[in-house]
């Protein structure tokens, strides 16, 4: 698989910004896009410009520029429940039994998808302005521990974290 067709980017907000000069109103476009490998990989970016297009294009190309890495469980969900904050943005996830689907509202809808979130329960409260929500998700899914992480700071092996389910 080349480079170009590994990530995937979804446009989750166009805003039209109007500023009023002697002629008239000048239209400019922000575009909010996240970019992810639907691995672990995702990256958030706002651009501006005259034309969509040009904001949409400017904002996957600085998503790609800041990507991190978020640990899943099996690939398909988080590892526990979480919640975070940004502004007024605040959100809860929960990770969910295989066959669940992404339960989600639109800008953590497009987060779970890039990032390769297959089963997910999320509830986003207070805003709904997709900036905040999705710096929210971004924060809450940070906070999260994988078990190896955990393992490292404990000094144990993995296999003493996990729990085993009968």
């Amino acid at each position: 698989m080349s480079k170009e067709n590994e990530f995937i980017e979804k446009l989750v907000h166009v805003n039209r910004i109007t500023k009023v000069v002697k002629g008239g109103r000048r239209f400019g476009f922000s575009a909010l896009v996240v970019v992810g490998n639907q691995s672990g990989k995702i990256g958030i970016a706002h651009a501006k410009s005259k034309q969509v297009p040009d904001a949409i294009k400017k904002a996957n190309e600085m998503a790609r520029r800041n990507l991190i890495q978020i640990p899943l469980r099996e690939g398909r969900t988080i590892h526990h429940d979480v919640s975070g904050k940004d502004g007024a943005g605040k959100i809860k996830m929960r990770a969910a039994p295989k066959g669940t689907g992404i339960i989600a509202g639109g800008p953590v809808r497009a987060v779970c998808e890039v990032l390769g979130i297959k089963d997910i329960v999320a509830k986003s409260l207070g805003t709904a302005n997709p900036h905040n929500v999705i710096r929210a998700c971004l924060k809450a899914l940070k906070k999260q521990n994988s078990p190896k992480q955990i393992s490292i700071i404990r000094n144990k092996k993995i296999s003493e974290i996990i729990e085993k389910r009968g």
